[in-house]
């Protein structure tokens, strides 16, 4: 039996463009439910400029897609940022994000925009290379002393290490929004708080339901 795909929506209109472009909220809302033909789980709403790449609502539904490990679906292309942090931001997420009007471009479009940030990045230390070894050239003297840097294992490890702390306090962060609406719904207990992130879809790192000392940890990490 396949597993039903659980949709969280994101819409976006700006005050200024709303009435020009005809990309109203009501349309865009349209839009989403004629794709997957009923109301998706949640939906967040948003009225800001494009531009912005720091907007509370579509970061708000970017997590909840991550938490819950449901598929992020937007009416157009256009409604979500292009920017290359948001972009990898998503690819870090591994959150799946599809678009009304054109299936597709969760592969596709989504994949040339990454291609592209990736090229301007590689550009960017082409150009940082050359500078260096024009420098080198010229007899500069490029670096400290190598001989007090660690093993190259050792500084790979923790290095991982890092990054494994890092991303498990973002989560936990994420993580911690829900457990504060729980407490202001009266839950106090860690398990009665595991029982309603279980409720709101919201699994542990590893995709499993909460217990106790889960939460618990969350506090602490």
């Amino acid at each position: 039996m396949p597993i039903q795909t659980t949709y969280i929506a994101y819409y976006r209109v700006s005050t200024s463009a709303q009435g020009r472009s005809g990309l109203g909220l009501e349309a865009q809302r349209q839009a989403v439910h004629s794709f997957i033909g009923s109301p998706p789980a949640h939906e967040f709403t948003e009225i800001e400029s494009g531009k912005r790449a720091d907007r509370l609502e579509l970061r708000r539904a970017l997590d909840f897609a991550e938490l819950t490990n449901s598929t992020l679906i937007v009416a157009k292309l256009d409604r979500l940022s292009r920017d290359v942090e948001f972009l990898s931001r998503m690819q870090k997420a591994s959150i799946k994000i599809i678009f009304a009007d054109m299936p597709f471009a969760d592969s596709f479009m989504i994949g040339i925009m990454a291609q592209v940030a990736q090229w301007e990045r590689e550009q960017i230390s082409a150009r940082t290379k050359a500078a260096l070894r024009a420098a080198k050239a010229r007899g500069q003297k490029l670096g400290g002393d190598r001989g007090s840097l660690p093993p190259v294992c050792a500084a790979g490890a923790l290095l991982s290490a890092q990054r494994r702390r890092e991303t498990a306090q973002d989560r936990a962060a994420k993580v911690r929004q829900y457990i504060e609406q729980a407490r202001d719904e009266g839950h106090r207990s860690y398990r009665n708080i595991a029982a309603y992130l279980d409720r709101r879809g919201i699994r542990t790192s590893r995709g499993r339901a909460w217990t106790a000392t889960a939460v618990r940890r969350v506090f602490i990490a």
